[in-house]
């Protein structure tokens, strides 16, 4: 079901995104000679007209091949008018952000869907996600044992922390276990020995179960900021306002990443893609679109990055040639092209060590 969940889910992302600029490119007469799912060797396909429909072998994205969009590819006459880099650039703008869009758009229908059932968007906020102390309880090991307001878990036993979620998620698997914690405070890394107190709760099934509590807080209505629907008309609205913030939370994301306030290690591949679509499915329908929703904004948001042969990338050339008044030279574009693949596959292999350093590291406490 994993398998499945997963492959559903980036074919409904790819799909959306190559839509985008598939109905784009029609719109504005250029003729598109392949619209596929996937990459690779032809698995399906059928041509209607003058496009050809595929479904190809490796479905982790897609393409929409336009005439006359390889660099250096020779027209007739007849078809340079229909050809993608004969088109004025405002046209060839509008193809190309077309993509990115209707993954936002995708975004923002789900969360409009889910508001008009009556059911709330949480959006996360991420200066709360990062795992710094807002809120010290007396009485508690933590507060015993002298961690204060502002201080940021870096590590614990050794296992590094770069979430609220991770140092929870230890804490709560050992209590009256002694641990040893890494905290940064003003810039100074401190080490605290902290027995987490034995705390009996309740689960989801209604099952006692015994965790671990060191009494930290996150306060201002946790890490998640609530959005709702009064009514069914306003969900549009509520539903844009949701969209908008979750793309900025992708946007502070990559911020963070950039700057070094939230680990690199934090960027996941195809494989932590499948592992939480398989978990989103199990949780059911509503936390699967929910995570639906979460990459395709990511996917909207991350392919307007001015990186070649990115959508973003494009666009950055477009606003050269502008700047310009006219066409770059055609080597110009093909080394920025070889820039932007080299690129993508480091950031690839680098999301893909990511994966695999999660699955063969080892899950429990030393």
């Amino acid at each position: 079901m994993t398998i499945l969940s997963a492959v559903i889910l980036l074919g409904i992302l790819i799909f959306a995104h190559e839509l985008g600029h598939f109905m784009m490119a029609k719109f504005s007469g250029v003729k598109v000679l392949k619209f596929s799912l996937g990459f690779g060797p032809r698995v399906m396909g059928r041509r209607i007209g003058e496009t050809e429909y595929l479904i190809s072998a490796f479905p982790l994205g897609g393409y929409v091949k336009m005439l006359g969009e390889e660099p250096g590819e020779e027209l007739d006459e007849e078809e340079r008018e229909r050809a993608f880099n004969h088109q004025p650039l405002i046209k060839r703008v509008l193809i190309v952000a077309a993509g990115p869009a209707f993954n936002i758009l995708l975004t923002f229908v789900i969360f409009t869907s889910l508001l008009a059932a009556g059911l709330p968007i949480n959006v996360p906020v991420l200066d709360k996600i990062m795992p710094v102390v807002d809120e010290v309880q007396e009485g508690y090991p933590a507060y015993e044992a002298g961690l204060k307001k502002g201080d940021q878990v870096v590590e614990i036993e050794g296992v590094e922390v770069t979430t609220w979620f991770d140092m929870v998620d230890i804490v709560s698997r050992s209590p009256g276990k002694e641990l040893r914690f890494v905290v940064k405070r003003n810039g100074e890394l401190l080490e605290f020995r902290i027995t987490p107190r034995a705390v009996e709760e309740t689960d989801s099934e209604g099952n006692r179960i015994v965790i671990g509590r060191i009494g930290v807080k996150k306060l201002g209505g946790g890490i998640f900021e609530t959005i709702s629907s009064g009514s069914f008309l306003e969900a549009p609205l509520k539903g844009a306002i949701a969209t908008y913030k979750m793309g900025f939370f992708v946007i502070d994301s990559i911020n963070m990443l950039i700057t070094g306030r939230v680990s690199v290690k934090n960027i996941g591949g195809p494989v932590t893609i499948l592992k939480e679509s398989g978990k989103a499915a199990a949780a059911g329908l509503l936390a699967y679109f929910m995570f639906m929703a979460l990459l395709s904004v990511n996917l909207g948001v991350l392919n307007l990055l001015p990186i070649p042969i990115l959508d973003g990338g494009h666009l950055l050339l477009f606003l050269m040639e502008a700047i310009k008044g006219g066409p770059l030279k055609e080597r110009t574009v093909i080394i920025a092209h070889r820039i932007g693949y080299a690129i993508l596959i480091v950031l690839m292999a680098f999301a893909l060590y990511n994966d695999f350093v999660r699955i063969f590291s080892p899950k429990t406490l030393p």
